[in-house]
C-alpha cells in the first residue's frame, strides 16, 4: 500500500460532482461506463437536474436522451426516477447518509453505496470495482476465486480503517493507469516480485523463444 501510495499520491475520486446527489447519480451511471464518458455526460446534466424534482418533471424518454451515450442508459433512466421518487417520499429529496439505506434505492449495489458513504459523507469504506478487484487478486490481497464482497473483507481486515477510502482510490489508480486488464506495465512495476500474475506473464516470452529454439534444433537449425 505505501509503494501505491507513492506513486498515486493524488488519487481521488474522478466522477465530478459538487453534491452527494451529483455523486449518487454519476456512480449509477458509471457501471459498466468509464469515468471520462461518465463525466462528459454529466456536464451538461448535471446544469439541467439539480434535484430529485428535476428529474421527475421530465419524460422518461427525455432523460433516456439526455443521457444515450452512457451504456445501458434506458434502465439507468428508469433507476434514477424511482431513485429520486424515493429520495422525496422517504429522505425529503436528500441522500441518505448510510450504506443500509443506500443499497436499497433502486440501481444502488454495494459499491455505489460505498462510493458515496466515503466521499460524500466521510464514512471510511472500501468500493470494490473491476479495477480493485483485479489488483487485489493480482497481489494476493485476495483468492483469485473470491467474490466482490469477499474481497471488500479481506481488504478492510488488512488495511488500517482510518486509510479505507485513500486504499480505494489508490487501487483503482493502480489498476487504472498501471496494471491495466490489458497489457500491465509489469516491466516497470515495483511490485512484481509479489505478483504471481506479473512473474508469469514476464516469464511468458522466455518460454516461447525457448520452445521455439527446441523446434528449431529438432530441425537441425541452430537459433
Amino acid at each position: 500500500m505505501d509503494t501505491i501510495a507513492a506513486m498515486f499520491p493524488d488519487a481521488h475520486c474522478e466522477l465530478n460532482h459538487t453534491n452527494p446527489f451529483e455523486l449518487l447519480i454519476a456512480v449509477l451511471l458509471s457501471a459498466q461506463c468509464t469515468d471520462e464518458t461518465v463525466n462528459k455526460v454529466t456536464a451538461g446534466l448535471f446544469q439541467k437536474y439539480r434535484s430529485p424534482q428535476d428529474y421527475l418533471a421530465v419524460e422518461l424518454s427525455e432523460l433516456e436522451q439526455d443521457i444515450r451515450k452512457i451504456g445501458l442508459y434506458r434502465n439507468k433512466a428508469k433507476n434514477i426516477r424511482k431513485l429520486c421518487e424515493i429520495l422525496i417520499d422517504r429522505y425529503d429529496g436528500q441522500v441518505p447518509a448510510t450504506r443500509d439505506e443506500l443499497v436499497e434505492l433502486p440501481g444502488v449495489g454495494r459499491k455505489t453505496a460505498n462510493v458515496v458513504v466515503s466521499n460524500a459523507f466521510g464514512e471510511p469504506a472500501i468500493a470494490v470495482d473491476t479495477h480493485v478487484e483485479r489488483v487485489s487478486k493480482r497481489l494476493g490481497l485476495a483468492r483469485p476465486e473470491d467474490s466482490v464482497l469477499e474481497v471488500e473483507q479481506k481488504l478492510m481486515k488488512k488495511v488500517p480503517r482510518e486509510e479505507w477510502t485513500m486504499t480505494h482510490h489508490r487501487l483503482i489508480f493502480f489498476g487504472r493507469y498501471h496494471c491495466k486488464a490489458q497489457n500491465p506495465q509489469c516491466t516497470a512495476c515495483p511490485l512484481i516480485r509479489i505478483c504471481r500474475e506479473g512473474k508469469t506473464r514476464m516469464k511468458t516470452p522466455k518460454v516461447r523463444k525457448s520452445k521455439k529454439n527446441n523446434e528449431l534444433k529438432k530441425d537441425g537449425i541452430q537459433s
